[in-house]
């Protein structure tokens, strides 16, 4: 079975004195015992520096020393700088993660973020793509070069598996088994989990592993699967600029990102009568919760074509 890539990019905190020494501590921590992604850690670093930032400028002297109260303040601050909820939630998380990971190390007894609030989240329903836009998206890459090669069978994949944008850039020639018709994925936290490719995707991979991927290799190429001219892997933005060609040609009107094939991948299979704990197995999904979001999708479909339809909605 082959195994994630070992090396993984060490992040460390800008800020100053102690609050640093905390900071790089608990990224260590959340990197070599919790595995989380080299973005999440990133992510942390940053919300961690700003924090601190913020209470040195306002008497505080270390993560250890910090008061619940100047952090509430910190807290406060950044509700009026008009942050999206997503983006205080992570930083409360960060922040939270912090604290119970200095109490762990008995750095310090209490837990500085015990009384402070999270803020409420509302999901809002993915968009999707019609399976007749999809078919059209699919379709658009067409002759025998390289790029198109290369493309169509991504597209395929894409839709065909309901990977991450990321997973996708990422994916080896190693992780996917085309005879059995199956890839293995590693998601966020390192998580591996096995998801299904569908017969459409698997027939456009050969084709580009045997006429198309050759003419990529450079001297330097690994083994990811899709690769650039450059011959490495695709970045994300690579891959967003790909989807994003494609959906105009396909003469697709709606703003088409790569997150969109995931959300229509998950919408479609449960309009298909599929299982949502399949379906969040599929997604990678650490919880249900998550994955439910895709039955509003399908509760509001449902809702505007009653709206439409039912004679009682008619205006006369």
């Amino acid at each position: 079975m082959p195994g994630r890539p070992s090396s993984r990019k060490s992040f460390r905190s800008r800020a100053t004195g102690e609050f640093a020494e905390d900071t790089d501590g608990f990224l260590n921590f959340i990197d070599l015992e919790r595995g989380l992604s080299p973005k999440t850690q990133e992510s942390y670093a940053s919300d961690l520096d700003q924090g601190a930032a913020f209470l040195a400028s306002h008497g505080q002297s270390s993560w250890r020393k910090v008061s619940g109260k100047a952090v509430a303040q910190w807290i406060h601050a950044l509700s009026g700088d008009a942050y999206m909820v997503s983006s205080l939630a992570r930083k409360l998380t960060a922040l939270r993660g912090l604290a119970r990971y200095l109490v762990r190390e008995k750095l310090r007894e209490d837990d500085f973020t015990a009384l402070l609030a999270s803020p409420k989240q509302v999901r809002s329903i993915p968009g999707t793509l019609s399976p007749e836009e999809v078919d059209r998206l699919l379709s658009a890459p067409t002759g025998g070069t390289a790029h198109a090669l290369r493309d169509k069978a991504l597209l395929e994949l894409f839709y065909s598996s309901g990977l991450r944008v990321s997973e996708l850039g990422e994916l080896t020639i190693q992780q996917i088994d085309l005879e059995n018709g199956f890839t293995r994925v590693f998601g966020k936290g390192s998580k591996e989990r096995v998801v299904p490719v569908g017969q459409k995707a698997t027939a456009a991979i050969k084709v580009w592993l045997e006429a198309g991927r050759p003419n990529f290799v450079k001297s330097r190429t690994g083994s990811q699967l899709f690769l650039s001219e450059r011959g490495s892997g695709l970045s994300r933005v690579t891959l967003w600029l790909i989807v994003k060609k494609y959906a105009k040609l396909a003469g697709i009107t709606k703003t088409v990102k790569p997150h969109l094939l995931r959300h229509s991948f998950a919408t479609h299979l449960l309009n298909g009568g599929a299982d949502l704990r399949a379906i969040q197995e599929m997604l990678g999904h650490a919880s249900i919760a998550t994955t439910q979001i895709y039955t509003a999708v399908e509760s509001k479909r449902l809702i505007d074509q009653h709206a439409k339809f039912h004679p009682r909605n008619q205006d006369k």
